[in-house]
């Protein structure tokens, strides 16, 4: 648990702008700014200030109370974020590849940097923000990946969207996503040129967009090093 708390207020410290970062890792914990303010016995405006950059960025002992304040709410609760948050920290790059951006950036932002063609939901590309993207190997997902490991996969869903190389037609992918409880901000299809019927209809029901793509893993990389 130290750890974790550790590797959130570098996050936060070492991150461009801190207040967007401090406002990611709020609603992974899935803390209004209301319930954050009265553990830290603040006013929501203070929050909402330090979120939206309207405050100087916060000192490192301002951040470490935001991050045991997001540990004390969790675990009266039940402290199912902090498990899920732990587990994530273990390997699993045989199946998916966890990339964390140090700002946050539109689904449109993300879908010019790849060069992307917007099949559905393109209404939601200027108002939904991601916080990082996760790479997965379509094939050994679908075929290998243990059922805890989805479980796990949902918890990254939560503010990255997420690229599916290996990809035929696009249909397993969103059949996975449309029986999550966490659905990815967005899909992203790694060298298709036609998408099955079905996913897109279980895209457009779950309101999570569909965007294709063809430029190389290694660009994909180096272009959302952000």
């Amino acid at each position: 648990m130290k750890k974790l708390k550790a590797m959130m207020v570098g996050d936060i410290v070492l991150a461009e702008n801190p207040g967007l970062a401090m406002r990611k890792w709020r609603e992974v914990f899935e803390v209004y700014q209301s319930e954050l303010a009265k553990y830290l016995k603040v006013s929501p405006s203070t929050i909402s200030d330090y979120e939206s950059g309207r405050r100087p960025n916060p000192g490192i002992k301002v951040i470490k109370r935001f991050v045991e304040a997001l540990f004390e709410i969790d675990q009266k609760r039940g402290g199912h974020i902090i498990k899920k948050l732990t587990e994530a920290k273990e390997d699993h790059s045989e199946y998916f590849e966890v990339h964390d951006f140090s700002t946050s950036i539109t689904l449109r932002e993300l879908a010019e940097m790849l060069k992307a063609k917007v099949l559905t939901n393109e209404d939601l590309l200027d108002t939904t923000r991601v916080y990082g993207y996760v790479l997965l190997h379509s094939v050994r997902v679908m075929l290998d990946m243990p059922d805890d490991l989805f479980k796990l996969l949902g918890m990254h869903a939560m503010d990255k969207a997420f690229i599916f190389l290996d990809v035929s037609t696009g249909r397993s992918p969103l059949i996975v996503i449309r029986v999550s409880e966490a659905k990815p901000k967005a899909v992203i299809l790694h060298g298709l040129g036609k998408v099955d019927e079905l996913a897109l209809k279980i895209s457009e029901r779950e309101r999570v967009p569909i965007l294709t793509t063809s430029i190389p893993i290694d660009e994909i990389k180096k272009v959302l090093d952000v």
